[in-house]
């Protein structure tokens, strides 16, 4: 079907991003809008200010939109894909009664508490965005993460025990009627259209969570390829069939594809985040250097980092710049240094860290699930440097590939918006004909000896080591 076109949402922690693309996956053209700062009025809370996901996504869409070179009646639908463990209360008429609740809240894992007698209906940011765009009340199912939602992941609807709905505190009339990825959510209201520029009347598709959507877009269907998500939140995950309910070392998450399944291992916080804190710490001259030969701050720093051996002289970074929850007392640290190291040391032993630490978090739920990887996927931007992707090949020990050309959450989202206008006949297929080829990277063997040395020596038990100093530290700084 030659000349049409399909928009992919792509709602993110740090960005609200749409893309137009062909039917064949090409980018056609793209808008952005960078999320405001959350409100953080206490500890443990962050909210989003005022409509910001829905204004963000409105901005981005009004952006393409003045981009887009066709005609607009060639567009056959829109998906939609939001961030996800995000809190969304709204009045009887579909209206946020209070700010969007961020997943770094704390709210975002508790049971509701019902003290607003406003609020008609508790959902995700998805259920609330699907409703800006179309006016009616529904959500992906794929997108209600057990904690905080009573789910049963078996039929991908809400639970019907009692005891599950009393846990979370949520009335099933406050909840949003359940859908599968693919599904049309409803269709583009004259209002929604003027304030995205997206044409009236075109349907809207349901996904999935974030991470899913983006392990669809990114080509990694195979049970035996591990995405590794680059993003503020770093994850790694594999799909499978079966609802495994109790896993030691991964969470068992909804698939963007029905019925199927995600193994998600456990994560690092604030990942990408630290690159970009490290690249702020050194200060205007690398900004400077690097606008002088036309490149961005990373790619400067990828080009001092190449003379740095693997393992950077021995300098080791451990990325617990967020601590996790149940271990307050954790804080980022880099260990080893010497006369020799500057700060190309610096910044590739923060990437080598992040390579090192998804294997040391990948590798149990592969043994768990009694796999052997063939291939990681690499999505996100971190994934467009050659040095990062060779450091995960290095680190991984099996090949790092990458997609050419745009790729995660927003083509995955016009992946479920092709299938559910009827574009093509099933997910497999149009996952085929939309997903772009990969670059992959092979690991030298050399540098994946380094790697495998320090690791088994050093960097797998190194928390076991530091763990206890900073426990006792943090009566006195935190």
């Amino acid at each position: 079907m030659p000349g049409r076109y399909i928009i992919g949402v792509d709602g993110g922690t740090q960005s609200s991003k749409v893309v137009v693309f062909d039917l064949e996956g090409n980018v056609v053209c793209e808008g952005r809008q960078v999320l405001r700062p959350l409100s953080r009025p206490r500890r443990g809370i962050a909210e989003h200010p005022d409509d910001d996901l829905w204004e963000s996504i409105a901005a981005a869409s009004r952006e393409a939109m003045a981009k887009f070179p066709g005609d607009p009646r060639d567009i056959v639908g829109v998906g939609l894909c939001t961030i996800r463990c995000e809190l969304a209360l709204l009045r009887h008429d579909g209206s946020l009664a209070s700010p969007a609740i961020s997943w770094f809240d704390e709210r975002s894992y508790q049971p509701y508490q019902h003290d607003d007698p406003e609020v008609a209906y508790v959902t995700t940011s998805s259920g609330y965005l699907a409703h800006r765009f179309t006016d009616r009340f529904s959500d992906t199912a794929a997108n209600c993460i057990p904690e905080p939602w009573p789910i049963d992941t078996d039929t991908w609807q809400w639970s019907e025990d009692p005891a599950v709905l009393e846990h979370w505190n949520i009335p099933r009339a406050m909840l949003l009627d359940l859908e599968m990825p693919g599904d049309i959510a409803g269709f583009v209201t004259s209002e929604a259209a003027a304030a995205t520029g997206i044409p009236e009347g075109i349907p809207v598709v349901h996904t999935a969570n974030d991470k899913a959507v983006e392990a669809l877009g990114s080509g990694s269907l195979d049970e035996r390829t591990a995405l590794v998500s680059l993003g503020t939140y770093i994850a790694s995950m594999v799909h499978g069939h079966e609802n495994r309910k109790s896993p030691v070392s991964f969470w068992t998450n909804f698939a963007c594809v029905p019925r199927r399944y995600l193994y998600e291992s456990r994560g690092i916080y604030r990942g990408m985040w630290t690159i970009s804190w490290f690249l702020d710490q050194i200060g205007e001259d690398c900004a400077r250097s690097a606008q002088c030969l036309g490149l961005s701050r990373e790619q400067y720093m990828d080009r001092e980092a190449q003379a740095v051996p693997a393992g950077s002289d021995g300098l080791m970074t451990v990325l617990d710049w967020m601590a996790p929850p149940e271990q307050p007392f954790r804080k980022g640290m880099m260990l080893g240094f010497d006369a020799r190291h500057t700060r190309a040391h610096m910044y590739r032993s923060i990437l080598e860290a992040i390579a090192l630490s998804m294997k040391n978090l990948v590798d149990p739920m592969c043994e768990e699930l009694g796999i052997t990887l063939d291939e990681i996927v690499v999505s996100g931007g971190g994934a467009n440097s050659p040095l990062f992707m060779q450091i995960f090949a290095d680190v991984f020990g099996i090949s790092a590939s990458r997609s050419v050309g745009t790729a995660g959450a927003s083509l995955g989202a016009a992946i479920c918006a092709a299938v559910g206008t009827g574009v093509y006949p099933d997910f497999a297929t149009a996952a085929a004909r939309m997903e772009k080829s990969r670059e992959s990277f092979a690991p030298d063997p050399a540098n994946a000896d380094v790697y495998s040395r320090a690791n088994e020596a050093v960097y797998r038990t190194i928390r076991d080591a530091t763990d206890e100093i900073l426990e006792r530290s943090y009566p006195i700084f935190h």
